[in-house]
């Protein structure tokens, strides 16, 4: 039975289940299958008339740990580990979608999700169309007869575009589809899209999660109808399964998660005001800075501006590269939400594949550096980024 404990106290214990062993750190139960008392046990399992465990795509103890700590944090009804971030994304949308629906999208995607929308869902036989998430007119005008979804991620990979969840709900809801969010860049700390409206969220593990960039992973919060309904029926005969191994340290995550994304939203606060007076840097996206164009909706929506800075680098790809090399803390990673500060450069990693056009539409050039701040002390960080830039 769920207690009624407030947030940090869910973050340490929500969803712990001992064995007759008493431990005090969660179980993994690394097992591919169970065992049944009896043929009779294994009949109701396999009816749906007894809870217990049948295989391991099918339910695992340590992973059912982990969707429930996730779900209470969040606030939602129901939660499914997948093994992956990009599994959770293309299991919330293919288990919705069907042939001769239509999805609208803003166009400010993380690379993979673009070509879930543009390229693979259509192969399926169904049709999309990309929108300035910003623009509520747009997302009106872009509705059809056949829309059933709108996807859109806030703050958006890597331009930390702010989208008003609310006001895209209602617009989603009045014509009749549901609204799914990638809430990676926010976190369920900062932000918790359905207090706004939104009926699926979706999540990477794989970043602030985990935390420490060990292990993939990923979570779909829904209903308790969508879950059983949608999810269970496509996820469990497809097999996009959550280890239990990653869920277990995804667990463990969990339980410093708050700790580690105030922290490094604090600290990105500080390196954004540092890096908008540096020469040769002409212009910083940080949705906590006054200067971001939804710097108002941002204070609405979240509880901090979140763990990633944008820059862009006067000089082009050539001199971001070169800042990139100069840099002696800072590593040159494509993954964030990690405890260590990693940088990128989305035009040739994250979004190379999407292609020229698409990324101008998105305002990625070839300048661009996105930066995830880790937990190192603030002033270090700002100094190699000072020291980087100005050498």
């Amino acid at each position: 039975m769920t207690k009624n404990w407030r947030e940090a106290t869910n973050l340490v214990r929500g969803g712990t289940e001992r064995s007759h062993h008493g431990e005090t750190s969660e179980a993994i139960y690394l097992t591919s299958g169970f065992c049944y008392d009896d043929a009779e046990t294994a009949e109701r399992r396999f009816k749906g008339e007894d809870d217990g465990f049948v295989y391991g795509r099918y339910g695992n103890p340590t992973v059912e740990m982990f969707e429930e700590r996730l779900r209470l944090l969040e606030g939602a009804e129901a939660c499914y580990g997948t093994a992956s971030g990009m599994a959770a994304v293309w299991g919330a949308l293919s288990s919705h979608l069907e042939a001769g629906d239509h999805i609208v999208a803003a166009k400010a995607l993380f690379g993979s999700c673009y070509q879930i929308v543009t390229n693979i869902l259509p192969r399926f036989g169904i049709t999309s169309t990309l929108v300035d998430g910003t623009d509520l007119k747009a997302w009106r005008e872009a509705v059809t007869p056949q829309t059933r979804c709108f996807f859109m991620e806030t703050p958006s990979n890597p331009t930390l575009e702010i989208i008003d969840i609310k006001a895209v709900a209602d617009i989603a809801h009045q014509s009749n589809s549901i609204l799914v969010i990638d809430n990676v860049f926010a976190t369920p700390v900062l932000q918790k899209p359905m207090e706004f409206g939104a009926d699926i969220v979706v999540y990477s593990g794989t970043k602030h999660i985990d935390g420490q960039g060990r292990v993939l992973g990923g979570a779909i919060l829904s209903s308790d109808e969508f879950k059983e309904d949608k999810l269970k029926p496509m996820l469990r005969h497809t097999g996009p399964s959550l280890s239990p191994f990653n869920a277990w340290v995804m667990l463990k995550g969990l339980e410093t998660i708050k700790l580690r994304v105030e922290a490094q939203s604090k600290a990105s606060l500080e390196i954004a005001t540092a890096l908008e007076t540096m020469s040769g840097v002409s212009g910083v996206l940080y949705p906590g800075l006054p200067s971001h164009p939804q710097a108002s909706l941002c204070k609405k929506q979240m509880a901090a501006g979140g763990t990633l800075v944008t820059m862009e680098i006067i000089g082009g790809k050539q001199a971001a590269f070169d800042l990139m090399r100069k840099l002696e803390i800072i590593d040159i990673s494509n993954n964030l939400g990690d405890s260590k500060s990693l940088i990128t450069h989305p035009a040739s990693t994250t979004h190379r594949a999407i292609g020229q056009e698409a990324r101008a539409e998105m305002g990625i050039t070839d300048g661009m550096l996105r930066l995830s701040v880790g937990l190192e002390d603030v002033q270090d960080l700002i100094e190699d980024l000072q020291q980087a830039i100005s050498s």
